[in-house]
Parts: C-alpha cells; structure tokens; sequence
C-alpha cells in the first residue's frame, strides 16, 4: 500500500514539475506615470491568462504565467472606472465595461502586443507590437536575461501629441488619449488593406501610416509594414512595458 501511494505521490509532482517547466512568464510593467488596466485575449483554442484583465498601479510589475504554446494579445486600458454604471468603463481599449476582459478583445484604437508562443528553443516565439487599429501607449517588450535582438522599443515620441485632428480620440476633458488608424477611422480598402488593395504590392504606406511610422518605428504601422517588424526569438521570461522610457532604466525597475 505505501508503495502505492508513494508512486501516487511521485506522478503527481512529476506531472506538476512537467506542468511548471511547460510554461512562459510575463512581466508586465506599469511605467506611466498614472495607473493602467492591461487586458488579456487568447487566440481561439487558448486558454484566458491573468483573469483577462487586472489593474496595475504606476511603478508595479505583474507577473503572470502562460502555456508555452500561447498565442493572443495584451493591451493596456486607461481612464477606466468599474464602479460606474456608464459605458465604456474605460477611456481607451474597454472591453464591454469589465475589469477581467473574459476573452473580449479591447474596443481600438489600442496598441497591441500580439505573441505566438512555439513551445520551447527548438521553435523561437514570434511577438510584435500593431498600431493596425491605432495608438494608446508606448509599449517594449524584451526576453530575461536581456538580448538586443529579441528586443521591441518604445516610441520616440508620444504619438498622441501628433495625432492629426481627424484622427483624435479625445476623453470629457477634452485631452487626446489615443489615435486611430486611417482605416479604424476611414474604413477604406487603401487604408486597410482589402480587397484589391489585400498584397504587398496595392497596399503602400500612406501619409498617416508614415506619422504612425517616424514616432513608432519599431511597430506595425500598417498591415503590410516592410520590412515586417516581427521579432522571431526564444524565451522563458518576456518584459512586457508600458510608457518605458531608456533601456537602462526599464531593465533596472525590473
């Protein structure tokens, strides 16, 4: 019997160690200097991490674990407030009003950083940051330990303060907390992409992705972006910031 039973025992820390080293961690860090709301979306097929969504205050890092096959997006939320009965609940990328976004994407114009995840070294994760649907906050991204070429930077400028008027997203206030994308805006098939504009070669940049382009330049500023700013690498630690500013300084708050 107590062999039995320490078998029992023996499979069940195998199989939780098995489970432990099948995983991906991410760091994702507040450096606004005002609180934000990250949400979660899973691909089809992938299971919801980090409830979907959490509040993180300016200056915390929230780590949160991931199937080592993961795909979906992250995004940051602003201005949001749960205790309210008004819709949104949040100024910029809400998802129907919740805190924990449940599998919902977050309503754009919202930077997005979309993540494959291969499943181990043999397979490197390809990850990137989109402004396809518009532009809220300056996200990076990087691997623990730091590599340079596994690396996504921030912006060089807030991209909100360049935002052509007809693309502005303004809260009550008055303020620019985010901006669209020609086509989150227009919705025609030369900004987006579509139909027979849908290849590289009908799809160019346009005045607007070319703003998008000079402040951000290490993100997707339209749907056919060359060369593509996809990062192909392998980790089991990721970075994941918000407002960061020097690379000295973000891999020093982590």
């Amino acid at each position: 019997m107590k062999s039995l039973q320490f078998a029992a025992v023996f499979l069940m820390l195998l199989f939780s160690g098995h489970s432990l080293a099948h995983t991906v961690t991410f760091y994702v860090h507040n450096k606004c200097p005002f609180p934000i709301w990250p949400g979660t979306a899973a691909n089809a097929g992938h299971p919801v991490i980090a409830d979907g969504g959490f509040y993180l205050p300016t200056g915390e890092t929230r780590r949160t674990e991931a199937p080592w096959t993961w795909s979906g997006r992250i995004w940051a939320r602003t201005g949001c407030n749960f205790n309210s009965n008004w819709q949104p609940a949040c100024e910029t990328g809400d998802c129907d009003g919740r805190l924990q976004c449940d599998g919902l994407i977050g309503t754009p114009p919202a930077t997005l950083v979309q993540i494959a995840l291969q499943g181990g070294k043999a397979k490197p994760d390809f990850y990137d940051v989109s402004l396809v649907d518009g532009y809220n906050l300056p996200v990076s991204i990087s691997t623990r330990p730091f590599s340079p070429k596994c690396a996504i930077g921030g912006c060089s400028e807030n991209l909100n303060n360049l935002c052509p008027q007809e693309l502005e997203v303004r809260n009550k206030h008055g303020q620019v907390v985010a901006c669209k994308s020609a086509c989150l805006a227009f919705n025609v098939d030369s900004f987006c992409c579509r139909n027979e504009y849908g290849t590289p070669e009908t799809c160019k940049p346009s005045l607007y992705s070319k703003i998008f382009k000079e402040a951000c330049p290490c993100y997707y500023s339209y749907a056919f972006d060359m060369p593509p700013p996809l990062i192909n690498c392998a980790s089991k630690e990721y970075i994941i910031t918000f407002c960061p500013s020097t690379w000295g300084a973000h891999q020093a708050s982590i």
